[in-house]
């Protein structure tokens, strides 16, 4: 069984890219041979905001790529990428693992008509708040912005007045240099690295409150999923579950080294949001998940049980870790 599959992210971004080779390795090691996998960087076969009419057509046979990339056509696939305000990895990990989370994304693009099996491949850490060209103090500085600004927190940042566009990765750097964009978030410090934002924009905010966490999917056309055999079913299942711990640790590990660059190199200057700011953007993102509840029904039900799910989860929480400074 070969498994083509096409990639949204450039394998050279650790954590975000970087996950996808391993897996493949994974499969090949794992099936003795018999399972292999070829990556394909992005564009290569089909372009990245298409993967998922690629999979479910059968013209490829598997992509790895975010589900927040499919918001257009779904409303309710951020839920399954990245919340503002959301779960950390590990809470996201136990609602789509031991909560009902699975079972509703699977169902998500069921009820939407694609056919593709899809499995959480990868988790970042949390993401930088965004690159500015000047600091941020007040919802009056963001209003007129034109920003690069991903899922659901795009949402907020246009009901604070600024003109949002979702662009790939390596799209972004022009798009700052000729001003067709202010500022920018994407992703992780040591990605945004490689990407060279700080070469055009000084400021960079924390924390990340639209994406703390952000999950990836392997998509596999149902029809090749439903032949496998069941051995190389469990191979794959295993390999992404791996992946989700792996690409995890990865992320923790590498983004100190950034954040020292951009200071001590880079002429960053590193802010953290004022608590007014963050009771801001929190008090509009409630806004805005009730304005996405009421427009679409599936959407209000992922909502509804992750909301219950955290609920719970809050009171392990309060309880279990140690308060942050």
């Amino acid at each position: 069984m070969l498994l083509k599959t096409p990639i949204a992210f450039s394998t050279a971004l650790p954590g975000l890219g970087t996950p996808i080779p391993r897996v493949a390795d994974a499969l090949a090691t794992m099936s003795g041979g018999t399972l292999k996998m070829k990556v394909y960087e992005p564009g290569k076969l089909v372009p990245a905001f298409e993967i998922l009419d690629a999979v479910s057509s059968g013209k490829i046979n598997s992509g790895y790529t975010t589900a927040g990339y499919w918001a257009g056509k779904i409303p309710a696939a951020p839920l399954f990428s990245a919340v503002p305000f959301g779960p950390e990895a590990g809470e996201y990990m136990a609602w789509l693992y031991y909560g009902n989370g699975m079972d509703l994304y699977q169902e998500m693009y069921d009820q939407a008509g694609y056919n593709v099996h899809v499995l959480p491949c990868a988790i970042l850490a949390p993401e930088t708040s965004g690159w500015f060209a000047k600091e941020i103090t007040s919802a009056e500085d963001l209003n007129g912005l034109k920003m690069r600004f991903f899922g659901l927190g795009g949402k907020v940042m246009q009901k604070l007045g600024v003109a949002t566009s979702l662009l790939p990765g390596g799209e972004i750097f022009p798009a700052l240099e000729k001003g067709a964009i202010d500022a920018t978030e994407f992703s992780m410090p040591a990605i945004d690295a490689r990407l060279g934002f700080h070469k055009l924009v000084k400021f960079n905010y924390f924390p990340g409150w639209h994406q703390q966490a952000t999950v990836f999917e392997l998509m596999i056309n149902k029809d090749v999923w439903n032949d496998a055999s069941e051995q190389h079913k469990a191979i794959i299942e295993s390999a992404c579950k791996a992946s989700m711990a792996d690409s995890f640790a990865e992320g923790e590990a590498i983004q100190h080294a950034a954040l020292i660059d951009n200071v001590e190199k880079n002429g960053v200057e590193m802010k953290q949001w004022s608590p007014e700011m963050l009771e801001l953007f929190r008090a509009t993102w409630d806004e805005v998940a009730a304005e996405e509840a009421a427009n679409d029904e599936f959407f209000a039900k992922v909502l509804a049980d992750m909301t219950t799910f955290r609920d719970g989860y809050a009171l392990w929480k309060r309880n279990a870790f140690l308060p942050r400074d």
